[in-house]
């Protein structure tokens, strides 16, 4: 008896919970359709401005195609939210739902294929230019001090060429004063002393040349650097920005070009090559044999040390030559719908409202399933008649009484004696309709 009770409380209270779940569904109901439509149409809206940044042409076709593509959005937005709304809180079985929750994913990566990455763009694309303007700043300062430091260090290689040319020129002082060969005065290795050491020195002042060039060239970059750093924030439309910062990068990259091509080391190089290689021997001018076997010894020693010397300045070119060179460059003018994508990363807030004003109606879809789910859980084991409310109940009643009232009097049977005749006067019997019909 009270397992009987208790059941009986339990189909109770589960009848009257979904029943306070269904007024409270038909009272969501009355707006839900018009929630939807508010979410389509912003879908809609932002789609046009992302569809907008795509187009070049700003004639009347190119505004009449974004917006036919944003009514289209917005409607099958519209319609394929209805249709799960209607139909998967509906279905029972599961292999209906399955369907339907597959159907809904794959319209739900539609919609973002669509709407939601225009969306961002929309929401984002400005700053997305902004970004990928700032990165191409990045890139272009980081290329721009590679070029300097490559310059600076070629320029580093003036004072192994002093050191060498004042070796030379040492030397040849000693030779003078006949410290080498052993006969004083300027013969003919005093000469050749003399001659690498004006090599060197006009190497020197070819070297010292170009430091005022790569001084004006790493200036004239900092200061397009600054230019494209306030087109990055300075106000107004990103597009006329773009512009300006695309021919400050075209002057940049011509600075960056210039300072590669002032560096010495290549020269260095070659002229360390062509120390030891192009040797103009001067003629023995000693007095005897003695003197001109000494001298020739000594120019042996001279051309010994100028090769080593030779091989050690080519050595520290080669260093600055092997340096590895600035990347290369190159500023590419990127739409706002391309930079969201390619710096999604910065954007996540931008691209998480984007996706959600367009599969927000999906929560809806399963709080609306998980709500009919109650429902029909709340009136399993409940007897049809156990259902009825009372309105319910007066209604059935009333429509009963209507089918009495229009149902027509049985006929009387031909043997019936008179006496069982009706009376005309009486008003006619109720219809049992529990009594089968004789």
């Amino acid at each position: 008896m009270d397992k009987t009770t208790g059941t009986s409380l339990a189909e109770t209270r589960g009848l009257r919970q979904s029943r306070e779940i269904e007024a409270h569904l038909a009272w969501l109901d009355s707006f839900t359709g018009t929630a939807l439509g508010v979410l389509s149409v912003a879908s809609g809206i932002y789609t046009y401005l992302g569809v907008s940044s795509l187009l070049d042409d700003t004639g009347a076709l190119s505004v009449f195609a974004a917006m036919a593509y944003s009514i289209a959005v917005s409607v099958g937005i519209f319609v394929f939210w209805s249709y799960m709304l209607r139909l998967l809180p509906a279905v029972r079985s599961a292999a209906s739902r399955i369907g339907l929750m597959v159907s809904m994913a794959l319209g739900s990566l539609a919609i973002v294929a669509m709407s939601s990455w225009l969306n961002a763009a929309a929401l984002a694309g400005a700053a997305a230019v902004e970004q990928h303007l700032a990165t191409t700043v990045q890139d272009y300062q980081n290329a721009l001090e590679r070029a300097n430091t490559i310059a600076v260090s070629a320029q580093g290689l003036g004072r192994d060429v002093a050191r060498v040319r004042t070796s030379f020129e040492d030397l040849g002082e000693q030779e003078a004063s006949g410290g080498l060969s052993g006969f004083a005065g300027r013969g003919a290795v005093f000469r050749l002393l003399r001659q690498k050491s004006d090599e060197l020195t006009a190497l020197e002042t070819q070297i010292a040349s170009q430091q005022p060039l790569l001084d004006a060239a790493f200036a004239e970059g900092n200061a397009t650097l600054s230019r494209m750093r306030a087109l990055t924030v300075a106000p107004g439309p990103v597009e006329t920005r773009s512009v300006e910062f695309s021919e400050e990068a075209v002057r940049l990259a011509g600075v960056i070009t210039t300072l590669r091509q002032l560096s010495v080391a290549p020269l260095v190089a070659r002229a360390a090559r062509d120390l030891s290689a192009s040797v103009v021997l001067p003629q023995l001018d000693g007095g005897d044999d003695a003197a001109r076997s000494g001298q020739q010894a000594t120019i042996d020693s001279v051309l010994t040390v100028l090769g080593q010397r030779a091989q050690t300045l080519a050595s520290a070119a080669d260093t600055v030559i092997a340096m590895p060179p600035p990347p290369d460059t190159t500023y590419t003018p990127i739409s706002a719908a391309d930079a969201v994508i390619l710096y999604a990363r910065n954007f996540v807030p931008s691209w998480a409202g984007a996706i959600a004003i367009d599969l927000l109606p999906a929560v809806l879809v399963l709080i609306v399933s998980v709500a009919q789910a109650a429902v029909r859980s709340g009136r399993e084991g409940v007897a049809v008649e156990e259902q009825m409310t009372l309105s319910e109940l007066r209604g059935a009643l009333l429509a009963l009484r209507e089918i009495e009232a229009t149902a027509p009097a049985p006929a009387a049977p031909a043997d019936r004696p008179p006496s069982d005749a009706a009376d005309p006067s009486e008003p006619p019997r109720p219809v049992d309709l529990a009594r089968p019909a004789e």
